[in-house]
């Protein structure tokens, strides 16, 4: 279709509308919103200058998504209630498509207008609930509601697939999906209007590899300068198109930026500082971030206040991380989507195929705050915080709410509220990081060390179980292959034939005939008699001929059976063994003492001794000594884990 020539109904300047099923054109000239009617343009009134965000996109910018060619042809810019701005662009697709491009904090969400049935009754807003799935949605993938919350028109440009009505205020609901699916309830009419789509990388839009000259970047990294309203010093921004709250670092006046423009909000304590000087660069994961915030929390617990810090991080290639240190203990965070994390009962989440457990669910507070920060944090702010831990990495849910307050009543509410009017859920991984790595990261010393076990930290002699599972693997199959090697030689073998004696406190005793004995191979002796519920008791010793030396053993032959309630039963042998260990060679003879329990009758007993013999007891008492060091390392992971859980509420080791 060929451009639609026209003159603004504002100021009477030229405007034309490239794209047919386009709406609105902003114009370049007076800001007024022009909307294309039935039967002429109408003026639905102006809009501000779009506000400075650092974006990399523009206007005209072509791209490619699944092999559609596109264009950005407009822009938004839309306030949060609480005080951030995200923008809005609008992409004209060549199949006759919209696409509504949105850019927040670093990340891109493109979505479509989704396709409901009309039959489909999509709940109202205030039913919503965050952090749960809107049952009604078709959307074949579970999407849950991470925010809800009220959006005001700020700023257009360009040609936009809707009417834009300056000032305008809708309600609307972000969900999020597992797989990075992403979709938006825009209320600002009835039913809802229904945008589905996903969360991207400028990577997969086909843009140019240019999108983001080098002059560009080097502006959006660069520092500002600027001077305090309150005591008139100096102050540098650090990541100016993303700040939203600074720190004066000569009068410690907590100051609202706004456009390039500061305003004082409130004083705050100089004394509190942070370890790691804000401007200061470190190196995570293999990117480079700079620390431009630096904020004190608080939990309370049983009327007691604890403190962790955390450091805010950036760099515009991947846009916000933090560093947290609580008890001197270091966790590297980033956030994740909320959908990726599922509830498994009451006490415990599910993220990447770990259970994670949870270890606390308070509320948290701001302390102090110092430097900047990309919402208008306030001290005093309260959110509810809850930990999961599965070592070495925490998940860390943040909510905040909103709802209307009753008369002479407050409208937060730290724990979630029914009938919440606004909020979001916001979900954080941090993985343990101990000094020396923060240390190494910034190029600096002398961090303190900690003293106290990190909820999430590793139990740092977990792999003793690994090398004690391969040493009784190693001692298994050495015992196996010795077994199936190992060829033993009879060398001794004698009958002897036993009288019967007077009284069961006599014996008799045999010398055996005189035979050689290897030396270097173990020895057995085997006793084999004829006992039928009966013993017989051999009192033996190896005696060596040369040097008299003997070496004694005792061998007990017994074999009892019988039937008790139907049911047959058998213990002991008729033909017993004994390992000896090896002896030197030479000529030996066995002295025999024997006693048997028939002693008024003749019993006779054969006498075998065998070298080179497999002893399979020897691999069990090695199997025992290798189980002793795991043994005592479990109980010191015991104690090391109560020690873990003993400032929570839920540890496992508290009886409920």
């Amino acid at each position: 279709m060929s451009p639609v020539q026209a003159s603004c109904p504002a100021c009477g300047a030229p405007i034309q509308f490239n794209i047919g099923s386009s709406i609105v054109r902003i114009c370049e000239y007076c800001n007024s919103v022009v909307a294309r009617g039935d039967r002429k343009l109408e003026d639905l009134g102006k809009v501000a200058d779009l506000v400075e965000t650092g974006s990399p996109l523009q206007l005209g910018l072509h791209g490619v998504y699944r092999g559609v060619p596109f264009e950005l042809t407009g822009r938004a810019q839309l306030g949060h209630e609480a005080g951030g701005v995200w923008d809005e662009w609008y992409a004209a697709f060549q199949d006759g498509r919209w696409g509504w491009l949105a850019e927040a904090q670093g990340r891109f969400y493109l979505t479509f207008p989704g396709s409901i049935p009309q039959q489909t009754l999509i709940e109202p807003f205030d039913l919503l609930e965050l952090g749960e799935p809107v049952p009604s949605l078709p959307l074949g993938a579970p999407l849950i509601v991470a925010e809800k919350g009220t959006a005001r028109t700020l700023g257009a440009k360009g040609e936009i697939p809707y009417k834009v009505v300056p000032g305008e205020q809708y309600e609307y609901a972000d969900l999020s999906g597992q797989h990075g699916e992403f979709a938006t309830l825009d209320y600002s009419q009835q039913p809802p209007l229904v945008f589905i789509g996903r969360e991207l990388h400028l990577a997969d839009l086909g843009f140019p590899p240019d999108v983001v000259p080098p002059e560009r970047e080097a502006r959006r990294v660069a520092a500002a300068q600027l001077n305090c309203p309150q005591c008139g010093g100096p102050l540098e921004l650090r990541a100016p198109d993303k700040s939203e709250r600074v720190t004066c670092p000569n009068c410690s006046s907590l100051l609202d930026v706004s456009q390039g423009k500061l305003q004082f909000l409130k004083a705050l304590d100089p004394r509190v500082k942070p370890f790691i000087p804000l401007g200061s660069t470190g190196e995570f994961n293999g990117t480079r971030f700079m620390l431009i915030g630096f904020m004190v929390r608080s939990v309370e617990f049983e009327g007691v206040r604890y403190y962790w810090e955390e450091y805010l991080l950036y760099t515009p290639a991947v846009g916000f991380r933090w560093l947290v240190r609580s008890d001197d203990n270091w966790n590297f965070v980033e956030t994740v989507p909320p959908a990726t994390v599922t509830f498994s009962g009451e006490r415990a989440v599910i993220y990447g195929g770990k259970r994670f457990k949870l270890y606390q669910d308070t509320a948290a507070r701001v302390e102090h705050v110092y430097g900047e920060f990309y919402w208008k944090v306030m001290t005093g702010e309260v959110v509810r915080a809850a930990d999961y831990i599965a070592p070495p990495l925490m998940l860390s849910m943040e909510a905040t709410y909103t709802v209307q307050a009753p008369a002479g009543g407050k409208a937060n509410s730290q724990k979630k509220p029914k009938a919440v009017r606004s909020g979001e859920i916001n979900w954080s991984l941090g993985a343990f990081l101990k000094p020396q790595q923060v240390e190494k990261a910034f190029g600096i010393s002398g961090l303190p060390r900690p003293s106290k076990i990190a909820p999430n930290q590793p139990y740092p002699h977990k792999k003793v179980y690994k090398y004690w599972g391969l040493l009784m693997l190693a001692t298994i199959v050495m015992a196996i292959v010795v077994a199936a090697t190992t060829r033993s030689q009879k060398v001794f073998e004698q009958t002897f034939q036993l009288d019967p004696i007077k009284s069961l406190e006599d014996s008799q005793v045999k010398f055996s005939d005189p035979f050689e004995l290897q030396g270097r191979k173990n020895i057995a002796v085997t006793a084999v008699a004829a006992v039928d519920n009966s013993w017989v008791e051999i009192q033996g010793d190896l005696i060596n001929q040369a040097t008299d030396e003997s070496q004694p053993f005792t061998l007990p032959v017994e074999y009892y059976y019988g039937v008790d309630d139907g049911e047959s039963w058998s213990e002991g042998s008729r033909s017993p063994n004994v390992h000896l260990s090896a002896l030197p060679s030479g000529t030996y003879i066995l002295g025999l003492e024997t006693r048997w329990e028939k002693f008024q009758q003749p019993m006779t007993v054969t006498v075998r001794v065998e070298q080179g013999v497999f002893n399979g007891g020897y691999i069990v008492l090695v199997l025992f000594f290798l189980s002793l060091f795991p043994i005592v390392m479990l109980i010191y992971h015991w104690r090391f884990e109560a020690r873990r859980w003993e400032d929570s509420d839920y540890s496992p080791f508290q009886s409920s």
